[in-house]
């Protein structure tokens, strides 16, 4: 699959990139390549092939779930500007249009 120069501005538009002439060139040949190899990987025949999360059978080591700081939750709203049943009251930044 080859990318057209149009192409790539508009993939470029949508993802918000300010490109420049040479950069269309170059990167139109390399995004081509991209999607030449994502279709041989489609191709590919994966009918018996069993999903899996991790290629070892392996169980996540986890740590206890125990509080390792202490809670300074009190203190620091003791020198918050506003704070109202034990929450941060903060200025409003969304305006309603």
């Amino acid at each position: 699959m080859s990318l057209s120069p149009e192409a790539v501005r508009k993939i470029a538009h949508l993802a918000r990139l300010n490109l420049s002439e040479d950069e269309v060139k170059l990167y139109a040949p390399q995004l081509s390549h991209i999607l030449d190899f994502i279709e041989q990987m489609n191709q590919v025949d994966t009918t018996n092939v069993e999903p899996l999360a991790h290629p070892f059978d392996l169980t996540q080591r986890l740590r206890p779930d125990a509080a390792t700081e202490p809670n300074l939750r009190d203190k620091f709203q003791r020198i918050a500007p506003s704070v109202e049943a034990g929450l941060y009251l903060v200025p409003k930044v969304i305006d309603e249009a």
